[in-house]
């Protein structure tokens, strides 16, 4: 299913021309985009003339220009295999960085004459008989070139371990663009699939054809720089039938080639159609009857899934959509022009060592996705919103909140991946996300609206799914609240009166018993209920109103609550605590604005 989804995708693909070059958005069989560094000009007579920095700079570094070229392809264990008409420097030119950090000072490169020799030994043969004069130029410079003279202009150490291609000098176009190159590169290939002793069925076409020993590289996900692959097996006990590699799971040379390209030109970021949080990335790709209705569904679904942090440069028209999908309105409201029926697909992929681990896959309608992310934001509602303009954070913004220190590397393991995967299917809310909020407030202390709305989510679509029997309000509610809830409640309450009677403390109750109070309450509740009573006895003697309203909260509280407290508390229990606790205090917050907007009226 997702290699025949993703080899239909490269057809589509193929066949839709890229606005800036009119040739179709991916390259065809037998060439990929590579990021390459620099060109090499040379003469007919293949001296080196010039050396081009193709590179562009972006903020403070330089990154190379992507450009499609023949075929990259793996190179097994430690035996040097060259690329066609292009490679990095060891091969081309036979220099590499020094890696040794005690000489590079004084010798940055140094000379491979193994690499170097796999690729002019490659060149001059299957060169041989070519009448191209810029193959002709190449072989030249190949047959005259010593790794040496890289010392001599017009040679840069910058371009030492990049990639670097050729061209003729005075010509407008690369060496592997010219028609004799290009028609000797797909000889070459249809020349190694006739000579291939393996032939089968591919799994994906149904076709009898050539079995893809080793499928190309998947890049962009992390892991390894060289890329990994979906389809993997490297050592005997994943083998069988005397198979070795890619022939345990048989797909042809050219669906492998279709798929990876299609997946890679996902993973590249500048098209938009991927998004990564934590260890996980998704792409996301429409099927539809033209690309403008599929450019439109993609952007609608990523403007859904993950709106913007920002809202300064949103126009009316995002804002309004956002509003519409947090208020749970139905799709034909969000997006009249996009059929709900659109065929929809989600690929969640996570580096594990040299594989690539696949964390979700959804073939399903944008309609269905897009009903199950507004049920999201909908579960996640609370009142009084942490967000602005009702328009809900980012997933990344949710999952921020689970890390060790709020930081993007902590975020736990699998954890984004089961996340998206949840939000997306309208599954329950993985166990795990309610286990770290929790955690992180009972060590932090900080218990934030995006923490409680989260929490909220979790709890509340259990009690849809019927999972808990325990509803959890959606605003400050003490009449049906379940007792965590109300401890949460009362939590704040004391903290509002330890506030009132000592101002601003260095340690207030949340830094120094938080975590107790909303695991095993029995243990420290009674001694805060006492501590309160002394608070309340200041607070009198200078606001004698104010002191009767705290103590007429604090019973009212209390009376919901059990006469013994609880020992120890679930841990969806300390998910309504910390919730109780969120409404509790915000609750203060809105009486005080109210109360200082009736002392501003009445001093007018």
């Amino acid at each position: 299913m997702i290699l025949g989804s993703l080899d239909t995708l490269y057809r589509r693909l193929l066949s839709t021309p890229d606005p800036i070059t009119g040739l179709g958005r991916v390259p065809p069989y037998g060439f990929s985009e590579e990021n390459i560094g620099f060109c090499l000009t040379i003469s007919k007579a293949g001296l080196a003339v010039d050396l081009t920095d193709l590179r562009k700079a972006e903020g403070k570094r330089r990154m190379p220009k992507r450009l499609s070229v023949p075929q990259s392809r793996k190179r097994p264990g430690t035996i040097p295999r060259s690329l066609y008409l292009w490679d990095k420097t060891s091969y081309t030119l036979g220099v590499e960085r020094n890696s040794d950090t005690a000489s590079a000072k004084t010798a940055p490169w140094v000379i491979n004459l193994k690499t170097f020799q796999a690729f002019r030994d490659y060149h001059l043969d299957c060169l041989g008989d070519t009448n191209d004069e810029g193959l002709n130029a190449l072989k030249a410079f190949l047959a005259r070139w010593t790794p040496d003279q890289f010392s001599d202009p017009p040679f840069s150490n910058e371009c030492l371990d990049t990639n670097l291609v050729f061209m003729l000098d005075g010509d407008k176009q690369y060496l592997h663009d010219r028609p004799a190159a290009q028609e000797l590169w797909l000889s070459l290939l249809s020349s190694s699939d006739q000579g291939a002793q393996t032939k089968g069925m591919c799994l994906v076409s149904g076709s009898n054809a050539t079995l893809s020993r080793l499928h190309p590289s998947i890049k962009g996900i992390g892991g390894q720089t060289v890329g990994g692959s979906i389809v993997s097996f490297n050592a005997n006990a994943y083998e069988s039938f005397g198979k070795d590699q890619g022939h345990n799971a048989p797909v042809s040379e050219k669906v492998a080639f279709t798929y990876t390209t299609a997946l890679n030109f996902l993973l590249r970021r500048e098209n938009g159609q991927c998004m990564t949080i934590g260890d996980t990335s998704t792409v996301f790709w429409a099927q539809a009857a033209d690309s403008a209705h599929e450019s439109r569904a993609v952007s609608l679904f990523t403007l859904m899934l993950n709106p913007p942090s920002s809202d300064a440069n949103q126009t009316e028209q995002i804002r309004t959509t956002l509003e519409r999908v947090a208020k749970g309105r139905p799709f034909q409201e969000i997006a009249p022009d996009i059929d709900p029926e659109t065929r929809f697909f989600v690929l969640g992929l996570a580096p594990n060592a040299s594989r690539i681990s696949i964390r979700y896959w959804l073939d399903s309608t944008l309609g269905e996705l897009g009903s199950n992310l507004s049920q999201h934001w909908q579960d996640v509602q609370i009142d009084p919103l942490p967000w602005r303009d009702d328009q809900p954070p980012n997933v990344w913004r949710f999952l921020i909140e689970t890390a060790v220190g709020g930081e993007s590397k902590n975020i736990p393991p699998r954890l984004a991946g089961e996340l998206l995967r949840s939000i997306l299917t309208g599954q329950p809310y993985p166990r795990m996300v309610l286990v770290q909020l929790v955690q992180r407030m009972r060590t932090e202390g900080k218990i934030n609206g995006v923490r409680a709305a989260l929490i909220r989510g979790v709890l509340h679509r259990d009690y849809r799914k019927g999972l808990i029997k325990e509803n959890i309000p959606m605003s400050l509610d003490l009449e049906r609240a379940p007792t965590g809830y109300r401890l949460g409640c009362l939590f704040a309450l004391l903290e509002q009166i330890q506030r009132a009677a000592l101002g601003d403390i260095n340690a207030s109750i949340v830094d120094r018993y938080y975590g107790t109070a909303s695991s095993v309450p029995y243990s420290v509740f009674p001694r805060l209920i006492a501590g309160s009573q002394n608070h309340l006895s200041k607070i009198r003697k200078e606001k004698p109103g104010y002191a009767i309203s705290l103590d007429k909260q604090l019973g009212s509280i209390i009376q919901g609550v059990p006469e013994s407290f609880p020992k120890q508390l679930t841990i969806e229990q300390q998910g309504q605590f910390a919730i109780g606790y969120y409404h509790q205090k915000q609750s203060m917050f809105t009486k005080r604005d109210s109360v200082s907007a009736n002392e501003s009226v009445a001093g007018n």
